[in-house]
């Protein structure tokens, strides 16, 4: 696995599969951001715009999604997607 980019943009939604994908690995410094900033109770809103770069005033539904669904694969590989890491990464 090479080093994850520290801000890179993402998709509307995270990947839902059983296991960690590439798109996982691009975006772990985002899903520890995501994780760190629910840990100290920051708006949703503001996380959004700062880690996910999408104005949740402008696309609110846009920004929900992302934000719930990325949120959600965060907790995913805190609780089973980093075996898959330590294991070598997502599938080629």
């Amino acid at each position: 696995m090479h080093t994850p980019p520290l801000d890179p943009d993402v998709a509307d939604a995270a990947p839902d599969d059983p296991v960690l994908t590439g798109y996982d690995e691009q975006h772990l410094v985002t899903y520890w951001r995501l994780l760190d900033a629910e840990a100290d109770g920051a708006d949703w809103k503001e996380v959004t715009r700062i880690v996910l770069h999408i104005d949740a005033d402008r696309e609110p539904a846009r920004a929900r999604n992302a934000f719930d669904s990325h949120l959600t694969r965060a907790k995913w590989m805190a609780d089973h997607g980093y075996r898959d890491l330590l294991r070598g990464g997502a599938p080629k």
